[in-house]
């Protein structure tokens, strides 16, 4: 009798790693320079003799998002915004971020600390682990960064980074970052435009990398990245939750293997980014300008002598409505994938839309394919402190080589509102609602559900 009252593991681990998340958000919410805490001060208004403010085209052009966006609007406002910032003004009259803040940040300047964080991706295992941290370790400008996270010993992460700062510029940074993932609920779907919801099989994954990168800031917000690693990466059985296995399928004959799966690779490989953006520096999350970004890859596979190239594009322009970070945003991006002298890519390897790429109310691994063509219209508008709302609307699919079976009927749409925090990406927190269609040649039916809440990291 005495366990029918006795809480579930899986709920119980659910509730960990919830309130392991919210613990980290609120320590990095609260994790402010006193400079820019002073800075935020402001004399109060006098309320009774303010003049009347007159209406400026931001104020008349906003009504249009708000109209047509308005039931995204009220999820934002009622299901994140209101009970997000209810539950931040409710910690902080008790003093929860402070008494975080001083558990979890620690030194004589607070540049170190160790932070608990959370991920729930609904669809895949979800994780907890810890986020740890230190800035100007032994000297000035050399900052160290560690994430670890769990779901049991099939489920095992854990990313290093060794990072020195080359300029007075933050940004401007010279990174050693090593990496390993073991995961077992990888989804495949299949290749090309026309993969159905219900063809997804599961696989697992051991990855191991290494790499070098150096970020440098230029004009204004435009940057350059450039990176050279070594990865290694083997495909298991794997499992999920008694879902369809991609060993079990290649095995009877129903599906064939998708390229490296059966030998795995070992790659070495050299990219290079360049964007330019004519947006002052200053307006981190707002401002108006143009971005332009391309990039180019080259990659070898150790165990197979082979050889592709991975490159793409995107031209984005932004305008923001009333010069307080209400921005809209209009972008395109084209992405290829190109054998060298008839080299199979590894499918891994290929273009990919879902998951943090574009198209993200599909999970990773959605759509996969040797090109991929995405137009986007964005709105994103600040809701908190250090945290925006945003809203995306996507179109786009992948195809074969160089689009060459594009099709505006093959397009899908992806439509999703979530909370991204501002500010330094190594732990940013995200919430994501998104909702993705079949084809449109397929009716267009909205068949994909994404639900994300949790702590992500980009060294």
């Amino acid at each position: 009798m005495g366990n029918l009252n006795r809480e579930p593991a899986a709920s119980r681990l659910w509730r960990y790693a919830h309130w392991a998340a919210v613990a980290g958000a609120l320590v990095f919410w609260c994790r402010v320079p006193p400079a820019a805490a002073e800075a935020d001060k402001r004399t109060l208004p006098d309320y009774d003799n303010r003049a009347e403010e007159p209406t400026s085209v931001g104020d008349v052009a906003l009504w249009v998002p708000r109209i047509l966006l308005s039931p995204l609007y009220v999820v934002s406002e009622y299901v994140l915004r209101r009970p997000l910032g209810a539950m931040i003004a409710g910690a902080e009259r008790s003093g929860l971020p402070s008494i975080l803040y001083d558990f979890f940040v620690f030194g004589p300047d607070h540049e170190a600390g160790i932070v608990p964080i959370g991920f729930i991706d609904f669809g895949f295992e979800p994780s907890v682990g810890i986020y740890a941290f230190w800035d100007n370790a032994l000297v000035r400008g050399h900052d160290l960064r560690l994430h670890a996270t769990t779901w049991g010993p099939r489920w095992l992460a854990a990313a290093f980074a060794d990072r020195v700062h080359i300029s007075s510029d933050p940004y401007d940074s010279i990174a050693l970052e090593a990496s390993g993932i073991r995961r077992p609920d990888y989804a495949f779907y299949g290749l090309g435009p026309t993969t159905r919801e219900g063809d997804r099989l599961r696989y697992g994954a051991d990855q191991l990398g290494l790499r070098l990168r150096i970020d440098k800031h230029l004009w204004r917000t435009s940057a350059f990245h450039a990176h050279v690693g070594l990865q290694s990466v083997d495909f298991r059985r794997g499992g999920y939750h008694g879902e369809a296995l991609l060993a079990d399928e290649i095995a009877s004959g129903a599906v064939p293997a998708p390229p490296g799966y059966s030998s795995g690779y070992t790659l070495v490989e050299q990219s290079l980014t360049a964007a330019l953006d004519t947006r002052p520096r200053a307006a981190v999350s707002g401002g108006s300008g143009l971005h332009v970004e391309a990039h180019a890859s080259h990659a070898s596979d150790l165990r197979q002598t082979a050889n592709w190239l991975r490159y793409g594009a995107a031209a984005s322009g932004f305008l923001d409505l009333n010069g307080g970070g209400r921005v809209v945003s209009l972008s395109f991006t084209a992405l290829f994938a190109d054998p060298i002298r008839h080299a199979s890519i590894p499918f891994t390897e290929l273009v990919q839309l879902g998951g943090f790429e574009p198209m993200r109310a599909f999970l990773p691994g959605r759509l996969i394919g040797r090109s991929a063509a995405v137009a986007e219209l964005a709105y994103r508008w600040p809701i908190w402190v250090w945290l925006d709302g945003a809203m995306h609307f996507e179109v786009g699919n992948v195809f074969d080589a160089h689009l060459r079976d594009f099709d505006p009927e093959l397009l899908r749409f992806s439509g999703s509102i979530g909370i991204e925090s501002r500010g330094s990406p190594d732990n940013a927190l995200q919430v994501l609602v998104g909702l993705g269609s079949e084809t449109f040649r397929s009716g267009g039916k909205l068949d994909s559900l994404r639900l994300m809440l949790g702590t992500t990291h980009d060294f």
